[in-house]
């Protein structure tokens, strides 16, 4: 988490930048999991974010169901959590990979999201709770995310959808670049603020260095807890960006918040797909923070951003042709980014 304080003259160009409720959320985060809890041991450090993570929960949506369980690997077994609808039969699944810097969370962070995911879209959805780092080092991460994957994809024919936050972004397309020539690849992958191992000399990555609840100190931490030794950044499952190849993708929509040094990242990814022929959109929400999923029962703007998301999913497991959400802000603000929109298209599927 970032270095930001809760008193407004340490807030310097975010002051005016971040709306007041979003600074209230930013104050509850940090009120929760302080910045100086990096320092302490991981177990304390997860205690802390477990309990912030309950406190923030929204509860499940009305009609909702749940299951546990376990995919079972060579070596160990990765509990999952299924949602559906009670009431209703799911037309595609999503998969769906949690933030939390590789280090944090588990199939309750993110519980409330996944069931929200599952209610606006009545896809189903399974989360997958990886094991975490520095007690399994990359890429166990990974291993555990794609045997999620494989698991869904022997035993659902529905169409996947992968989805990913933060961290969980970096699985996804991870996954998605692994078995893009699988019988059974996804239809499509929604990526929301990931890290996908960007060039830190990149715009985003300069302008919100200090940004609110994740600064350039906390990547570079996140990345070296990960690390095995001898770890080569251009493992494209490790660094997802550092692929040589990003043909044969699936339709892809990365959402990153303007004020978060990994939003580069997100629009780097999606000129490398279209440029090597793919369908892609990149959307930059304006005057929003890393990690406003969590924030959206406070924040207006994260609400609204994350009802775009969920229709963006709802479209990628339909196969219909519609337009995937239009730019937010054109790119907060910067005229380049009406220039540089890509219309994307879905394909029609045929639903296994």
């Amino acid at each position: 988490m970032a270095n930001d304080r809760s008193d407004p003259a340490g807030r310097g160009k975010y002051a005016a930048l971040l709306d007041p409720e979003l600074w209230d959320y930013i104050d509850k985060v940090n009120s929760w999991y302080p910045p100086e809890i990096v320092a302490a041991p991981i177990a304390e450090q997860r205690a802390v974010y477990d309990k912030m993570c309950v406190a923030f929960h929204q509860g499940h949506p009305e009609g909702v169901a749940t299951g546990d369980g376990l995919v079972a690997t060579a070596a160990h077994a990765v509990p999952v959590r299924r949602y559906r609808m009670a009431a209703k039969a799911a037309s595609a699944i999503v998969v769906y990979y949690h933030g939390g810097g590789f280090v944090l969370g588990d199939l309750d962070s993110h519980d409330d999201i996944c069931a929200e995911i599952c209610a606006g879209t009545g896809f189903e959805v399974v989360s997958a709770d990886y094991r975490l780092a520095p007690e399994h080092l990359h890429p166990a991460s990974f291993d555990d995310a794609l045997a999620v994957f494989e698991w869904v994809a022997a035993t659902s024919k529905l169409p996947i959808v992968l989805c990913g936050e933060s961290a969980g972004g970096n699985l996804a397309s991870a996954v998605a670049q692994t078995t893009r020539h699988h019988p059974r690849h996804a239809i499509g992958q929604v990526l929301i603020y990931p890290s996908l191992g960007g060039d830190e000399t990149g715009r985003s990555y300069i302008e919100h260095a200090e940004a609110p609840l994740l600064t350039l100190a906390d990547i570079d931490f996140y990345r070296r807890v990960r690390s095995a030794p001898g770890q080569s950044p251009d493992d494209p499952t490790f660094s997802p960006l550092r692929d040589r190849d990003f043909s044969g993708l699936p339709p892809t929509v990365i959402v990153t918040a303007e004020c978060d040094p990994l939003s580069s990242d997100g629009e780097n990814y999606r000129d490398r797909i279209l440029a090597a022929g793919g369908r892609a959109w990149w959307r930059e929400e304006p005057r929003l923070v890393h990690s406003f999923l969590r924030a959206r029962p406070m924040v207006p703007r994260s609400a609204e951003a994350f009802a775009r998301i969920i229709g963006d999913i709802a479209r990628l497991g339909a196969g219909d042709e519609a337009l995937i959400s239009p730019q937010v802000g054109e790119m907060a603000g910067r005229p380049e980014g009406a220039r540089r929109i890509a219309t994307l298209r879905l394909p029609n599927i045929q639903f296994l």
